[in-house]
Parts: C-alpha cells; structure tokens; sequence
C-alpha cells in the first residue's frame, strides 16, 4: 500500500489530536478555578499532546491522495488509537493510583461509549478528571467523524465514505453537500445534550452532574459523577427525563437531522425505528409484570425501574438504578438478552444494531419459506427497498463474527482465572459497549478495578472492535489490505 496513504491517515490524525490539546484545557480550567492541583497535569499534557501533532502535522504535509475506502478504513483506526491514547495520558499523570493499562481501559470505555470503569471514589474526585472522562465519552458518542468534519473537506478525502464506515448507517446521502449534513448532524448532538441538561437541572441536579450526566446520556455511554451510577438520584423526574435521552440517542442521527432541518416526518417511520421501540416496550412490560408479580416493586417503580434498566441495557448506555442483578433469573435473561441488541444505525449505540435483526429475521423466514416452496422468490426488504444479497450476507457475516468473537475473549477471560458468569459477559458488555456486566464482580453494584491487567487488556481489544464494527479492524490484518 502506498506510504501516501499512512502519511495521510497520520497527518488527519494529527489535526484531531490538536483539537483534543486544546480540550484538555476545559477541565484544567475547572481544577485550576476550585485550587486542586491536578490543573498541571491537563496543561502539561495538552501541551505535549499540541507538540507532537504540531510536529506530526509538519512531517506528513503533502499531498493528498485520491480518496479511496482503504484510506477510509485506516484513518478510522488511527483516529480511534489517538484518542484512546492521548485520553488515558490525563488520568496516567493524574492523582488516581492507577498504572497505565488501567488508565488506557478507562480511556477505551470512554472514548467507545461502554461505560465500564476502573476508578473507585467517584463522589470524591477531582472535578476536573470527571469532567474529562465525560467528554471523552462526549466525543466517542458522535464519533471521532463529528470532530473531524471540518478538517475532512479540507483535505478532500471523501468525508461521507468515512461516515458511512463509523456508523455502518445504511441510509442514502442524506444531504446533497456532505457539510450541510456534517452541520445538521453536530448540531442536534449539542442541541439535545443542552436539552438533556436543561431538563436535569430542573429536575434538581447541580450544574455540575447536570452537564456532566447530560454529556454521558447523550452519547450512551454511562459514565456518572458517582459509584451509585444514576441511582444517586432517586428522584421519578430525573429517572425518567435521563430514559427518554437515552431513547432518543438510540435513534438514527441522520432521521433526527432530517427531521429537524427538513421537517420530513416521514422520515421517522424507519423499518428499524419501529422495531427499535417495539423491542423496549417489549422487554419493558415483560419485566414490569415479573416485578410486579414477585412484588419487589410497586406498579410504577416497577416500571420506572424496568424501563430505565432496559433502555439503559438496549443503548448500550451503561447506567443503572438498581442492582438488577437481584431481579431474579427471568430478569437476568431478559437483561443478558438485550445486551446483545443495541440501538438504530447511525445513533451513538453499539451492539449488533436493529437493521441487522431486521434483516436477519427475514432472511430466516425466507430461507424456511424456500424449504417448502423450492421455487418461490421472496426477496428480503428493508422498508420500501429490497436488500441485496450482498447487504444479506454482510449482516450473517457480521453477527456470525459477533458470536465468534464474543467466544474468543470469552475464553481469553476465563483464561485468567475470572469465573464464567464474568467471562461471558464481560466480554459481551465489551464488544456491545454496554458498560456493566452481571454477577458480583462486574455487576452494575461492581467495578472493573479488581481484573488484572491482563483482563483488562483482552476487554480494551473487544471495545475497540465493537466500536469500529468489527470488520473495520479485522481489515487492518488482511495482508491483501496492504498490497498495492
């Protein structure tokens, strides 16, 4: 592969990690204006990060090639490597008695959305570093792409591909200039997040847990400003103002924006919008009814509790109210279950994501129709669209590879001596992104804190791949991907 290509990749890398510097200075600006001393760390390294993009940005300037989906894949690596890296270097120099493998793995679940942390004594720590690791969270949620938008069209190197690579959104161009729709995109992210943290305020939350768990909602990613997670708030307002972000940043970014700017309601009757909220009301009753039954709740704490639970779980967002894991077995299948399921394509949601499931139910009919009927063309749909039978094999392909590597850090967790329960679904909350796993251990009343590096290390690989959607990474390995 041409050396044009990495030059490229690096030089875009470059800009973003100039960005992310002067980011660095926002919670600085916090430590520094309540007198606690880590505002050193972020001015120190924002100024190493600034430094060695300004270096980078200087040995990689030239030319850049045509755009190409090789180019697309490695720039999508790179920049999710560099934001990893560059927000781990706050919390590695910081006051936390933590070594760096811990601190790169609080960085990864920030940066991916998953929500699952290695830090204790969260009510007590410095402002500044929760105020970091939200907007860690914060920019991950959109994607590395939404902060990159601008500089993208600058170097003209085919900004929708890219996009489209992030967010495996299967919608057409949206918009007829890619930084119209870039605008749009960004700014119902900012728009909502305000919204979000207007209505926390209201609900009674302090400035500060206002922003930061407005930050956090929005881009489904569950870190809190406390151990308690959202169940610091008991409060039937907050509860249920923080589920409806949560299903709102479960939806199709792309739609929002179309709905937002061109006033196409239309728009919104999405085959996996339906499905996406026919699934949570699903899931939600179920386990409304099984409270209600075993009588660990009252009708509508059973409910308020069963929908933030599940729409925290579907979301990939990682918050909890209660620990669910005292629901009892039907509960706990039902939430294993919707581990696996994830938001719409194009929201900030990970897991295997509704379109799939979609066509993967009619791919299943169909194949059970032609069973009986040997002659019969039934062609799967999507909406008014017919899926081709490329679009059909790439979503087999990509939940078999789903269950496949959901197995391999299985085994690589049990390997190091942690338990089934945590080895099965510390791997899936990995690869889902969903933040809490169940048992003891990792539960949502757990913490990642006690897994050895090694663990640690095997959970960072499984977030970074469900993040980038698998394939995006297992391409990097291909050594077709770097032959000319």
């Amino acid at each position: 592969m041409s050396l044009d290509l990495l030059r490229t990749a690096l030089h875009i890398a470059a800009h973003f990690a100039l960005y992310l510097a002067v980011t660095m200075l926002l919670p600085g600006a916090v430590d520094l204006y309540v007198g606690n001393p880590d505002w050193r760390v972020f001015a120190m390294t924002s100024f190493i990060v600034a430094g060695l993009a300004l270096a980078l940005i200087l040995a990689t300037r030239g030319p850049a090639p045509r755009p190409s989906i090789r180019l697309a894949f490695l720039v999508v690596n790179i920049l999710w490597v560099t934001l990893s890296f560059a927000g781990a270097m706050p919390l590695y120099f910081s006051s936390l008695p933590i070594d760096f493998v811990h601190a790169l793995f609080e960085s990864v679940s920030a940066v991916t959305t998953t929500g699952s942390t290695v830090i204790t004594g969260l009510d007590e720590l410095p402002p500044g570093l929760l105020l970091w690791r939200s907007l860690l969270q914060w920019i991950g949620g959109i994607g590395v792409i939404a902060l990159g938008l601008f500089v993208l069209p600058y170097l003209r190197v085919g900004g929708f591909s890219y996009f489209r690579i992030e967010s495996s959104d299967i919608e057409d161009r949206p918009f007829a200039r890619f930084s119209t729709f870039s605008v749009a995109l960004v700014t119902v992210y900012i728009g909502l997040t305000f919204l979000c943290a207007f209505f926390y305020l209201v609900g009674g939350m302090t400035f500060f847990d206002a922003v930061n768990h407005a930050l956090t909602t929005l881009a489904t990613g569950g870190f809190s400003t406390h151990d308690a997670s959202f169940g610091y708030f008991q409060d039937p307002w907050l509860i249920w103002t923080c589920t409806v972000f949560m299903t709102l940043a479960g939806l199709p970014f792309t739609i929002l924006a179309i709905v937002a700017f061109r006033r196409q309601t239309d728009a919104a009757h999405d085959p996996q919008i339906e499905t996406y909220l026919a699934i949570l009301v699903g899931l939600i009753a179920l386990c409304s009814i099984w409270l209600i039954l075993t009588e660990q709740y009252e009708p509508f704490d059973a409910l308020t509790h069963s929908a933030f639970t599940f729409v925290s779980v579907v979301t990939t967002t990682g918050y909890a109210t209660e620990d669910y894991g005292n629901w009892g077995p039907f509960a706990l299948l039902l939430v294993f279950g919707a581990m696996w399921l994830g938001g719409c394509s194009g929201s900030t949601a990970g897991g295997i994501k509704t379109y799939r499931l979609i066509i993967l139910w009619q791919s299943f009919v169909n194949n059970l129709k032609q069973l009986l009927f040997q002659r019969i063309v039934a062609p799967i749909r999507y909406g008014d669209r017919v899926v081709t039978s490329q679009m059909e094999k790439g979503v087999i392909l990509f939940i078999a590879s789903y269950v496949c590597i959901w197995l391999i850090l299985s085994i690589a967790l049990a390997a190091t001596g942690l338990d089934i329960l945590t080895s099965l679904t510390g791997a899936l909350t990995a690869i889902s992104n969903v933040g809490p796993g169940l048992g003891t251990l990792i539960g949502p009343s757990g913490n990642f804190h006690t897994l050895s590096d090694t663990s640690l290390s095997i959970l960072i690989v499984g977030m970074i791949l469900g993040r980038l959607e698998i394939a995006t990474v297992l391409m990097l390995l291909m050594p077709l991907f770097w032959r000319r």
